[in-house]
């Protein structure tokens, strides 16, 4: 049997599915520049999902790499950073809207241009979301995979770098979870024209647990312990 799903987004779409505890989802940047804008769920109750502060907080880091978990606002980890060939992933900047998206690269909806329109992130994650009875109310902080934001003296924020010609980066749940995303610009973005670079997601559906390098600080441990408990009146496979 294929353990393993492949499918190209092209930039500006938008897609969801739903990742199953130990299973695995690779983003890969194909060309360079790549942006992938994503929120998670628990599919059994919505009203827990991303909680980026808490997630930054516990870590104690502003970025996200290799190691570091993807905390829910409940305590749990929604999923590890298991592998990361960029290095940098932004979960601070959010997404950029309609209005946004306009005034820096004009405005092409879908009639005009099909599927060369200029999607924003923000309609692209409120589609998704509409899939499973969600909206505006279930919005959160988002990941910005392919982002590498800094900061001056002053606080002022600033795109550094997005995306990288074959650099990937390997999610590893720990829960059941409802994953959203798009392929639109990242907010801080400064380029002219909109930006046309597709992402590769390999889905892994062969299973693990979190490596050892998302449970080195004791915070993670906790967290999974959490999870555990979660899970701890689950029935056993094939009962």
């Amino acid at each position: 049997m294929n353990e393993h799903y492949l499918t190209e987004l092209p930039a500006g779409s938008h897609w969801s599915l739903l990742m199953r505890r130990g299973t695995a989802l690779r983003l890969t940047d194909i060309e360079g520049g790549a942006n992938v804008g994503m929120l998670f769920y628990n599919p059994e109750n919505t009203l827990e999902r991303y909680n980026a502060p808490d997630t930054l907080k516990c870590q104690h880091t502003f970025r996200l790499t290799t190691g570091h978990c993807l905390y829910s606002d409940m305590g749990r980890i929604f999923c590890g950073i298991e592998a990361d060939g960029f290095g940098w992933h932004d979960t601070v900047c959010g997404t950029a809207n309609a209005q946004q998206v306009a005034r820096q690269f004009g405005e092409l909806n879908y009639q005009q241009a099909r599927n060369e329109r200029h999607q924003n992130g923000y309609d692209s994650f409120l589609v998704e979301l509409a899939k499973y009875g969600l909206g505006k109310r279930d919005m959160a902080a988002c990941v910005n995979f392919f982002a590498h934001v800094g900061s001056d003296d002053n606080g002022n924020l600033r795109l550094e770098q997005q995306g990288k010609a074959g650099a990937s980066v390997t999610l590893r749940f720990a829960m059941d979870t409802l994953v959203i995303l798009h392929t639109c610009p990242h907010p801080l973005s400064t380029a002219t024209d909109y930006p046309r670079h597709p992402v590769r997601l390999t889905l892994d559906y062969q299973r693990a647990p979190l490596p050892a390098i998302c449970l080195e600080r004791p915070e993670n441990q906790r967290g999974l312990r959490n999870n555990t408990l979660y899970y701890l009146a689950e029935q056993p496979q094939g009962v």
